[in-house]
C-alpha cells in the first residue's frame, strides 16, 4: 500500500487505528479452543467485526512463534485473510541483524507473508536496516521511543551535545528511506515528546501503540503527533480484542474499535482532514 492510498484510507473509513493481534490461547473464548485453529478463527472474528473501523491490523510475531509450527500456520492464514480486506498489514516482529540475515527476514514478512510493513530495531545501523528498505512497495518502521517502562534505559540517554538517542535515530535513520516507506514507532505514553520529533519528521508515519492498556491518551497523541495528512497509525491491542470473553467477544470488540474510531472521526474532521 502506497502512502497515498494508506492517507485516502484513512480519509474513507475516518479512522487512523491500528488493531494488535496480540492472540493468547490462554485468553481467547473457550468455545473456540474446539477449532481446528483456535488462533485464526478468534483472528477472523476479530477482523470480520471491525474492518471497517481500522485503517491497519498488526499481529505481533511472538504471539504466533510461541506456538511453534501451528502458530506460523496460523499467521500464514491471518496474513493471507488481511489480504481480503482493505486494510495496512504490519509484521510486528522487530527485527534487525546483519545484512544477509536482514535480507532473509524482509524476504520471509514482507514477500512471502506480504505484510504491508514491517517493524524493525535499529540499533545494528543503516546495513541492517537497508535490506527492508530495498524491497519494493513495502514499509520499514524503526523503532524510537517505546511505551514500555524500560524505554528510559537508553532510549532517553542523551549525548554530550543533550540529544537524547531516540532523536539522533530518527536524525539519522530519516536519510535512509524517505516518506513513502520509513515510518517510526513513538509511544503514546511519552506523547508530549512527538512535538519535538515533528520538528525533525514532519511528514512521515508514526506507528503509536500505548493507547488504552498502557495508558496513553489518544487526544495527546493527536495534539502532538498529527499532521496534515494524519501521519498517524494509533495501536490499541488488548482493549479491542479483549473487551468480551465470551461467545459473543467479536461484538465487544466492535463496541470498543467503534468507540475509539468515534474520537478519530472527531479528530480529523476537527483537523479538516476529513468531512
Amino acid at each position: 500500500m502506497t502512502r497515498l492510498e494508506l492517507i485516502n484510507l484513512i480519509k474513507r473509513k475516518k479512522s487512523f487505528l491500528c488493531i494488535g493481534l496480540d492472540t493468547d490461547l490462554d485468553k481467547v473464548p473457550g468455545h473456540l479452543l474446539d477449532e481446528s485453529d483456535p488462533v485464526f478463527a478468534f483472528n477472523k472474528a476479530i477482523i470480520d467485526a471491525t474492518h471497517h473501523l481500522a485503517v491497519a491490523y498488526k499481529p505481533n510475531i511472538a504471539f504466533y512463534e510461541a506456538y511453534g509450527q501451528r502458530g506460523w500456520k496460523s499467521l500464514e492464514k491471518t496474513a493471507a485473510y488481511l489480504k481480503t480486506r482493505e486494510v495496512f498489514t504490519i509484521a510486528d516482529a522487530k527485527r534487525g541483524d546483519i545484512g544477509n540475515t536482514s535480507g532473509r527476514y524482509a524476504r520471509a514478512f514482507l514477500e512471502e507473508l506480504g505484510f504491508d510493513a514491517i517493524t524493525v530495531a535499529p540499533y545494528m545501523g543503516n546495513d541492517s536496516v537497508k535490506p527492508f528498505l530495498d524491497i519494493s512497495g513495502k514499509w520499514t518502521i524503526l523503532l524510537a521511543l517505546t511505551s514500555n517502562s524500560g524505554s528510559d534505559d537508553f532510549q532517553m540517554f542523551s549525548d554530550a551535545g543533550g540529544t537524547p538517542l531516540y532523536e539522533r535515530v530518527v536524525e539519522t535513520a530519516r536519510g535512509w528511506g524517505n516518506e513513502d516507506n520509513l515510518m517510526f514507532v513513538f509511544g503514546a505514553t511519552k506523547a508530549e515528546m512527538l512535538a519535538g520529533i515533528r520538528k525533525i519528521i514532519p511528514h512521515h508515519f508514526l506507528l503509536v501503540p500505548g493507547v488504552g492498556a498502557q495508558g496513553g491518551s489518544l487526544e495527546e497523541v493527536a495534539r502532538y503527533g498529527l499532521n496534515d495528512a494524519c501521519g498517524l497509525l494509533v495501536n490499541s491491542s488488548r482493549n479491542i480484542i479483549y473487551a468480551g470473553r465470551g461467545k459473543e467477544f467479536a461484538e465487544h470488540a466492535r463496541s470498543a474499535a467503534e468507540t475509539v474510531q468515534q474520537q478519530m472521526q472527531k479528530i480529523l474532521e476537527e483537523a479538516g482532514i476529513c468531512r
